[in-house]
């Protein structure tokens, strides 16, 4: 008899616990375990465990004890997880995240792949792009407003959290854009 997600996801939870490590209470697919000054994160994705330690043999021993209980295979170093890329530079100690792919297939999706970017500030009650008559307004009904915001959303939470607040404005028409005017 096949498991269920639930089903495996109890058994995971029992085993990784069993092993010591301690479940994070705000996100309950994160787990952590300390032994002295070593210590391990383990995450859950779907059914991808990821893996990352401050000491290389407390990872091996972990995925040791993991593979007893679990059917795996060790994928090593990750690169891609999630629409996110992770680099890494161990000379330099550095450990970096980007999404450089994801937003590349957001502005193709959303017809933006030639744009120019610039660094521009939000003005408090500025109207020059919003909609100005019906005409213009029953327009704004055809653009994918908020599949738009959920994908920056996606992008903001990740790894730029420095355009939460423009997202945050965008958010708030998400039922009505022709609203920011």
């Amino acid at each position: 008899m096949k498991q269920t997600s639930r089903q495996w996801y109890l058994k995971f939870d029992n085993v990784v616990t069993s092993l010591n490590f301690k479940k994070n209470i705000i996100d309950q697919c994160i787990y952590l375990k300390f032994s002295g000054s070593k210590f391990i994160i383990l995450v859950l994705c779907v059914n991808d465990i990821l893996l990352t330690s401050n000491d290389v043999d407390f990872l091996h021993e972990t995925k040791q004890m993991l593979t007893t209980h679990f059917d795996m295979k060790d994928l090593k170093n990750v690169s891609f997880v999630l629409g996110i890329e992770i680099h890494r530079d161990k000379y330099l100690g550095i450990l970096g995240l980007s999404q450089n792919s994801y937003i590349k297939k957001i502005l193709d999706r959303f017809n933006m792949k030639f744009c120019k970017s610039c660094t521009t500030l939000i003005q408090k009650g500025e109207k020059s792009q919003c909609p100005q008559n019906d005409c213009k307004i029953v327009g704004m009904e055809k653009i994918p407003y908020a599949s738009t915001v959920r994908s920056l959303m996606y992008v903001q939470v990740c790894t730029c959290p420095d355009i939460i607040f423009v997202v945050n404005v965008f958010g708030r028409y998400l039922s009505n854009p022709s609203l920011t005017h």
